[in-house]
């Protein structure tokens, strides 16, 4: 029996593993799914150098949020591994400012032991506004906030605050390139999206209606159903 192509799931921050069951649950009869650690180190160079670890042979990449910023990392370490990269809710640029100010904002709380209250902060910029009263996929995201723990967010947070801005490698990324967005996401935008498809000419960009960052549990089946030809296509 011909093996199945192995696909490296990365997550966000705060998520974990469960962002993608929809996706599991539709793709892992064709398809060797993985899901990348991103929970034991405080640099994305870290989580990168654990990824290839993990996955010596060649991989499509499919990347959440901070996964992004992995897969990037990923792509200029070892570009040969990389048979296809999906981008979703995610950017190439380094934070700014304000950005920093935010994050460091966020430090401080968890510091202080008030991790609920981060949490809390962050799901309205999470999830579209309809579904900011939606118990289920709101009850999924705080297990997976309580997964994650105040000790690995602090790490994912300075990971992400350490990061390098992607936009100058992005002319060299060769491999074929889908990027998702839902259109009402909270953190990132357009212009996101539009500076990765400028760099990358071949790559090409699927918005999704009614979504917000969380477009793997917000619109399932779209995302699967995305997922599904992408791949399909990468591994004829």
């Amino acid at each position: 029996m011909k093996p199945r192509p192995r696909i490296t799931l990365v997550s966000g921050q705060l998520l974990t593993a469960q962002c993608w069951a929809p996706q599991v649950a539709a793709l892992s009869r064709d398809y060797d799914l993985r899901h990348a650690d991103h929970s034991q180190d405080d640099t994305i160079s870290g989580m990168a150098a654990r990824l290839l670890a993990q996955n010596p042979e060649p991989f499509d990449l499919v990347a959440h949020a901070m996964g992004g910023f992995v897969a990037f990392e990923v792509l200029r370490r070892s570009p040969e591994r990389v048979r296809s990269l999906v981008l979703i809710a995610s950017l190439a640029s380094a934070d700014g400012p304000a950005q920093t100010e935010r994050r460091q904002g966020y430090i401080r709380l968890v510091e202080a032991g008030n991790f609920a209250g981060v949490v809390e902060e962050r799901i309205p910029i999470l999830v579209h506004p309809a579904r900011r009263e939606d118990a289920p996929l709101l009850s999924t995201v705080r297990q997976m906030a309580q997964s994650t723990g105040p000790e690995v967010f602090l790490a994912q947070q300075r990971a992400i605050m350490g990061r390098i801005d992607s936009r100058p490698f992005l002319k060299d990324i060769a491999c074929p390139v889908l990027l998702i967005r839902g259109r009402q996401d909270g953190v990132t935008t357009q212009d996101h999206q539009d500076e990765i498809l400028a760099q990358i000419p071949h790559a090409r960009l699927e918005t999704l209606d009614h979504a917000g960052h969380l477009a793997t549990l917000e619109r399932p089946e779209s995302v699967s159903a995305l997922l599904s030809d992408w791949l399909g296509a990468q591994n004829r």
